[in-house]
């Protein structure tokens, strides 16, 4: 389960910086990469409403899989968690065996 949802991470990761770096600034990004430039002063073209909507699932997707690798990794039977006891117990050789 934990690789699972680390994998999700990093999709929805590398997912959101290429949509945050296909968004316009201040008047480039997708409209004007194909050919919607002349509307941008109207408002903006379905391909940036889509794209806007696409990067914020990505953001919500990586938001909720960080939430959870958070839970998984301090889970009773993780490796995190017998480092933990073991530093509350004062032996590290206990946590590593």
């Amino acid at each position: 389960m934990l690789y699972i949802v680390l994998v999700i991470n990093v999709v929805s990761m590398f997912s959101l910086i290429a949509g945050i770096l296909l968004h316009s600034g201040r008047g480039g990004g997708l409209s004007d990469m194909f050919g919607g430039g002349s509307g941008a002063a109207l408002g903006s073209t379905a391909a940036e409403r889509n794209l806007n909507r696409i990067t914020f699932v990505f953001a919500l997707v990586w938001i909720f899989t960080v939430v959870a690798l958070s839970f998984l990794f301090v889970s009773p039977g993780s490796l995190t968690a017998h480092v933990i006891q073991s530093r509350r117990s004062g032996g590290m050789a206990d946590a590593l065996a």
